[in-house]
């Protein structure tokens, strides 16, 4: 007798040790495991079977719970794994870091259990040449980065493909198939549930009301029950029968094994006391308890699907189709798949149509909604030369957009990338709850054997469903849901206002933070230069005047220029242009002749007029003609819109407030002053913002720091929560916990704000877990509850956690912009 596969004492003979089909007669494909023959089916399952063995991953038959699909399955797919191998294919799916490091996302067909998840992971792990993998089980969906010069894509689907698995790339549709598909089933687990406990219901409330009933009719109404009890046990209640298996092999006391127990025990015994007519029957208790259960399950997993709906919607967002010009400027069209699409491409965007890929306008002038992906309801408008974002909604006209970036390379992709690593991380506070949880159930095993020792010499009669509504009535599953259902629900909700969590300690972190230490340029500034004032000299209008400065600078790309340009004035022909690089640009306006730069420049002179009186941190140009100076424009970076009101928010919200600088001192002061910054320091190096962070931590503080450049990823890396900006630097992204998505500063009070509920609401169901225990507990010990309302009880504590943490996926805004997404 050899085991047939996962289970124990099974005859060969019977079925295929690796995929459970009949073995024909005749057939000899033996492998070695465990120091024992184990039979195979065929060459191919001999070969899956040996290789698990060989590669060390023989404990994935002790884990899994249920049977892979055969090789044999897979032989369709093998033939066109290479083609996964050609540029053109992996362009869709495939992110190139710095060859030869290359990215995929893959979505995996065949796994059933978490052992398919631990083997996967294993096997690829162990491929040389591969560098990282990890599985979502949730999703299904695979991370896998490798080296291209060592490994190819192919020989990966193979390895996947050779131990009975088929992966492909990640496609939404395939996950929301396999979504469907567990919904479906735990429907009619619960439909056979419900249409139990209710038939059986009706056989048991006569039994409990009847003074008369005799002993034939009784009996026949237990037969019955146990009849409409069978299904509801061996089919519904079936997951937490493999769930609580799968623990005990591995020595660990999950969730399921309670849940098992109560069910298993009450089952059996109510058999028992029906075949032999003695002791009480428990069908009622026992479908009541599946049914209320399932009903918590299923209203989790709507939750949890719910919760962590935000990555589905984002990777929707790219339309499967597009319209491409392919001889541009030519207007001809052809309908093509967006996979078909390469950079240079043109598409046209009509209004109503969502962008394909990231690209530059070449023609026309819309409104284009970002709220998907910043959290800004209200539209951008975009005109030539504006870049747009795939996945941006067209609303007002038509847009032509060259193609610039696609597929795995696109913004969008970054996002679902980062959000993937968030909710594949465990914060802290998530870990403890779990090994909190494990240890919780140990204990109870250990109650329950004491309180049915203890009724067993008290009530014999009572000792058997005072142990079931012990076992049933405490619910560890709160304790385990308290925090990643928040966790989860709060990542969705911040993200759809336009703060992205990369990392899992984020939220927890945040909500803790005392001191929020910001850069300046590019983070409470917008960046750019624009025109502070004008100061118009010998009776000239300001209009005047920046009109010929936006006709002089028309040509240049010097941040003084746009802003110049950037003021509205009437256009004027300019001719003769000279410019001197370093000082300004001379030219004709309407023949005359006119200077504009550095005051030196434009004067003419090694000493020219002291410009007017300054507030700090502006830098001055000079404008002049023939006869001297003509007038004097004030540049500076602005404040945000929304970065004074943001600021009292969070002084508000009780965080000490800090700017951090590599500015000038006037520049720095004067945007302190103007934000209301007590604590600024400017000429600030990376390794000066890094000695002060750690100076705040030594204090004990907990800072977040908030910054947008390539020198903020050093101190971005130390602070204990890190916030980037999305219009920043890559580098300082990557080093960043969050991501704004947005130009909206606002959105880190409504971070904080939004991370400290999380945090009470954790601390709620943390709570309200424990506090439920401490009181169901010694109840059903002292023979107070029974098991249907133990069943009650456990369902409600679950749900009720649940429910408690989708409260904040309708947390409103602090700030409430104008028609804002709340």
């Amino acid at each position: 007798m050899s085991d047939s596969p996962g289970f124990v004492n099974a005859p060969s003979f019977f079925t295929c040790f690796h995929c459970g089909l009949p073995v024909p007669d005749g057939a000899h494909y033996p492998i070695r495991f465990e120091n024992q023959t184990r039979q195979t089916c065929c060459p191919g399952c001999q070969a899956v079977a040996q290789t698990i063995v060989d590669s060390g991953q023989g404990a994935y038959y002790t884990h899994r719970t249920e049977l892979p699909a055969s090789p044999r399955e897979a032989e369709s797919v093998l033939t066109q794994l290479g083609l996964y191998d050609l540029p053109e294919i992996q362009e869709s799916f495939v992110r190139v870091e710095t060859e030869p490091i290359r990215e995929a996302a893959l979505i995996l067909e065949n796994i059933v259990c978490a052992a398919c998840i631990w083997l996967n992971q294993h096997h690829i792990a162990q491929l040389p040449g591969v560098l990282s993998v990890e599985i979502n089980y949730a999703t299904r969906r695979a991370r896998v980065r490798w080296d291209n010069s060592r490994i190819q894509l192919s020989a990966i689907l193979k390895a996947v493909s050779d131990i009975g698995y088929i992966a492909h790339p990640f496609d939404p549709g395939r996950s929301d198939d396999i979504y469907r598909r567990e919904r479906n089933t735990a429907i009619k687990r619960l439909a056979i549930a419900g249409l139990g406990m209710m038939q059986v219901m009706m056989y048991a409330l006569p039994a409990y009301i009847a003074t008369d009933m005799t002993t034939e009719i009784r009996l026949l109404m237990r037969w019955a029950s146990l009849v409409l009890t069978i299904p509801v046990v061996l089919y519904s209640a079936w997951p937490f029968f493999i769930g609580a298996w799968r623990d005990l092999k591995r020595r660990t006391l999950g969730m399921d094994v309670p849940v098992a127990l109560g069910v298993g025990t009450a089952f059996v015994a109510s058999v028992y006391a029906t075949f032999f007519g003695q002791g009480e029957v428990y069908y009622d208790s026992v479908t009541m308890f599946v049914f209320l259960l399932l009903t918590g399950r299923f209203l989790e997993l709507n939750a949890r699907r719910r919760a962590g709906a935000a990555v589905e919607e984002l990777v929707k967002l790219i339309p499967a189709v597009t319209t491409r010009l392919p001889h541009w400027p030519a207007r001809d069209e052809e309908q093509v798949p967006v996979a078909r699409l390469v950079v240079g491409d043109h598409v046209l965007v009509r209004p109503g149509e969502t962008l394909p890929a990231d690209g530059v306008v070449v023609e026309g002038d819309s409104a284009v909604s970002e709220a998907m992906l910043t959290g800004e309801s209200l539209p951008v408008s975009k005109g030539k030369h504006a870049n747009v974002v795939g996945g941006s909604l067209n609303q007002a006209s038509p847009l032509v957009v060259r193609v610039d970036k696609l597929g795995t390379d696109t913004r969008l992709a970054a996002i679902v990338r980062l959000l993937d690593r968030a909710q594949s991380e465990k914060p802290r506070i998530a870990q403890l709850a779990d090994r909190a949880a494990a240890w919780f159930v140990g204990l109870l095993l250990l109650i329950t054997l004491l309180v049915g020792l203890a009724w067993f010499v008290i009530d014999p009669s009572k000792a058997l469903w005072v142990v079931v509504s012990v076992l049933v009535v405490t619910c560890p599953c709160a304790l385990g849901l308290a925090t990643p259902a928040a966790l989860t629900t709060a990542t969705g909700r911040l993200t759809r206002l336009g703060l992205l969590t990369t990392r899992g300690h984020a939220l927890e972190t945040l909500a803790r933070a005392t001191d929020l230490v910001f850069d300046k340029t590019g983070t409470l500034t917008q960046g750019r230069l624009s025109v502070r004032r004008v100061v118009p000299l010998g009776g000239r209008s300001a209009d005047a005047v920046s009109a010929i400065a936006a006709a002089l600078e028309a040509g240049s790309e010097h941040p003084f220029a746009r802003a110049l340009r950037a003021v509205d004035a009437v256009a004027l022909n300019v001719s003769q242009i000279v410019n001197t690089p370093g000082r300004g640009v001379e030219g004709t306006v309407d023949g005359r002749v006119y200077r504009i730069g550095a005051p030196r420049f434009a004067a003419c002179t090694e000493t020219p007029p002291a410009p007017p009186p300054s507030e700090g941190g502006e830098s001055w140009v000079a404008l002049a003609d023939v006869s001297g100076l003509i007038a004097w424009f004030a540049l500076a970076d602005t404040p945000r819109p929304d970065a004074a009101a943001t600021l009292a928010l969070l002084r508000q919200q009780g965080l000490r407030l800090h700017l951090l600088s590599g500015d000038a001192e006037a520049a720095v002061k004067a945007s302190a002053q103007q934000l209301g910054i007590v604590e600024w320091h400017a000429s600030a190096l990376p390794e000066d913002k890094l000695a002060y962070v750690k100076a705040l931590q030594s204090e004990g503080r907990i800072v977040a720091m908030v910054g947008d450049g390539i020198n903020d990823a050093p101190v971005l890396a130390r602070a204990q929560v890190s916030i980037a900006m999305g219009e920043g630097a890559d580098v300082a992204q990557a080093a960043a916990d969050m991501v704004m998505l947005g130009s909206r500063l606002a959105i880190l009070a409504d971070g904080v704000a939004l991370a400290r509920k999380t945090r009470r609401i954790i601390r709620q169901n943390l709570g309200w877990a424990l506090a439920y225990n401490l009181i169901a507990i010694p109840a059903a010990a002292l023979g107070l509850v029974t098991p249907w309302i133990a069943g009650i009880g456990m369902s409600a504590s679950s749900l009720l956690v649940v429910l408690n943490a989708l409260r904040l996926a309708n947390t409103k805004s602090v700030t409430h912009p104008p028609g804002a997404r709340s």
